[in-house]
């Protein structure tokens, strides 16, 4: 990354081009009550400084709820296409047989175990059907995301997929979460808004000594706009019952 990059960046977030900046980032806002709870308390706390919504998720309405409470509180749309396990699954905003390539026999979406078979037959016609339904789906509530972002790193990484995202994030004028470079680079030298350093993803650390890690990685953090993803949840039955 250049330094002319990490200047334009830090401009138009309105910082110095050798500021150091930071964005910890809530992923899965809606997804249930614990998580919902565990977020609103990160960011009153100040421990996390943005979230992402999961618009297909059963709590969403509550989310949705809290963020027109707190309209200062910055937010994206964690477009969603995946389900988490066998047992809490979700279906889509848009009918399922406009999207047929978007969930199995049951009319869910896919399970991470089954990312696989999704990532070989999904048509991105429907996904991006049923990703601006999740953004427009935000829109109508008058709410004003500034973001997306997504669930599954696997999602992220398959360009065709990236691509969609990326043309929905130029046509609403949101910024982008990029997982790496070089697509970093090429997203910025088209003028999206995006992270300047590689995205980390607290699901991709190891929970022992990850308080030392975060540490060390503060210390180090480079020149322009980094991103980190966290989940914070509460440790209740709820939880616990969803991811055993």
């Amino acid at each position: 990354m250049s330094s002319l990059q990490k200047s334009e960046t830090n401009k138009l977030l309105g910082y110095p081009a050798d500021a150091r900046l930071l964005i910890i980032n809530a992923d899965d806002l809606g997804m249930c009550y614990a998580v919902n709870e565990a977020i609103f308390a990160a960011i009153k706390q100040g421990v996390v400084t943005s979230t992402s919504l999961m618009v297909p998720c059963p709590w969403v309405l509550h989310a949705m709820q809290w963020l027109a409470e707190n309209p200062a509180i910055p937010f994206g749309i964690h477009l969603t296409a995946i389900g988490d396990s066998t047992n809490y699954r979700w279906r889509p905003v848009t009918c399922s047989d406009k999207v047929p390539s978007l969930v199995d026999e049951t009319g869910y979406f896919y399970t991470f175990e089954c990312m696989t078979e999704f990532l070989a037959q999904v048509r991105l016609d429907e996904l991006e059907v049923e990703f601006r339904a999740q953004i427009e789906t935000v829109m109508a509530a008058d709410l004003k995301p500034i973001h997306l972002d997504w669930h599954s790193l696997r999602i992220a990484g398959k360009p065709e997929i990236f691509d969609v995202m990326f043309k929905l994030a130029r046509e609403y004028g949101l910024a982008l979460r990029v997982r790496e470079r070089p697509i970093i680079e090429q997203v910025q030298r088209q003028g999206l808004p995006t992270n300047d350093h590689d995205f980390l993803d607290s699901y991709s650390l190891d929970s022992l000594g990850k308080s030392a890690l975060y540490a060390r990685l503060l210390e180090e953090l480079p020149l322009g706009l980094s991103e980190w993803a966290v989940h914070p949840g509460l440790e209740n039955a709820e939880l616990r019952a969803i991811d055993p």
